[in-house]
């Protein structure tokens, strides 16, 4: 268990180390945007700089100002494990952001945005692939997703879709259209690592039901139909468990299933809806 939650803390620095050097040696040169708060802290940071001649509040200093209100709020609402991880995410992207020289690598936009984005997109990939996030809109995503049950693609857009409007009014057009295309080469790269499915189906066949049950309810809060199986091959008796999660919540599934039972075969499908009862309040 030490082992595991070190290697995930070495992940969490070390995609914020890829996040720190996408930001400082494509992005904010070339005055291209990341998604999410990463991208509203560039906006207040240039909006500050250009407009108000206010330079020492730089994006780090946003990203963490921008940071605290969604972070309490997923203190409360999504969990104290999974916010110290993106706590943790946020205060090393700052830091590194701080350290790190802002540099021009190449004075074409292009190629600013699409390295910009494969590096970017593969920071947060690995992030939210070891069940962590980088804070801002992930935390706000998870808490819509827990509290109200809808579809979260529409929030994000709307926060990705602010920021592109956005760069278009601070700068050029063109630097809109660049910063649209860094993000969807990040969100192409990031699809490569990790799921982003908002919600995905976990199919578990195990003999140990009852451990396995109670050990995914203590963690992931969400209603599991429980349909007799039997092996083809061995006759043996057992059971499957099925359960429908969000993207969130894949990495502690998983993390769960190869505690209590590392024999268990598990199959995840991407789920294109959900209609019924889906979220289990614990309280």
């Amino acid at each position: 268990m030490f082992l595991l939650e070190a290697k995930r803390i070495s992940i969490v620095i070390i995609g914020a180390l890829i996040n720190a050097l996408a930001l400082n040696f494509f992005y904010i040169s070339a005055d291209v945007y990341a998604s999410g708060f990463t991208g509203m802290a560039q906006l207040l940071a240039t909006f500050f700089s250009t407009h108000l001649n206010i330079t020492f509040i730089t994006t780090g200093i946003w990203l963490v100002i921008l940071n605290i209100p969604v972070i309490l709020l997923g203190w409360f609402k999504v969990g104290r494990h999974f916010t110290i991880y993106s706590i943790l995410s946020v205060a090393a992207t700052t830091i590194f952001l701080e350290f790190i020289p802002v540099l021009t690598i190449s004075d074409d936009i292009m190629l600013n945005a699409v390295f910009g984005g494969v590096i970017g997109g593969f920071g947060v990939g690995i992030t939210l692939k070891w069940g962590a996030s980088t804070g801002g809109s992930d935390i706000l995503a998870m808490v819509i997703s827990r509290v109200k049950d809808k579809p979260i693609g529409v929030y994000l857009m709307l926060i990705n879709g602010v920021i592109i409007f956005l760069a278009g009014i601070l700068n050029e057009p063109e630097n809109a259209l660049y910063t649209l295309l860094a993000l969807y080469v990040s969100t192409r790269v990031i699809d490569a690592i990790h799921t982003r499915h908002e919600k995905v189906t976990a199919m578990i066949v195990t003999k140990k039901t009852d451990e396995l049950q109670a050990a995914i309810q203590q963690t992931v809060h969400r209603g599991i139909t429980i349909l007799p199986a039997r092996g083809a091959y061995t006759k043996e008796d057992k059971s499957m468990l099925v359960i429908v999660i969000t993207r969130y919540e894949l990495y502690d599934l998983e993390r769960i299933i190869n505690e209590v039972d590392p024999n268990a075969f598990t199959n995840v499908v991407e789920t294109a809806g959900v209609y019924g009862f889906f979220r289990k309040d614990p309280n």
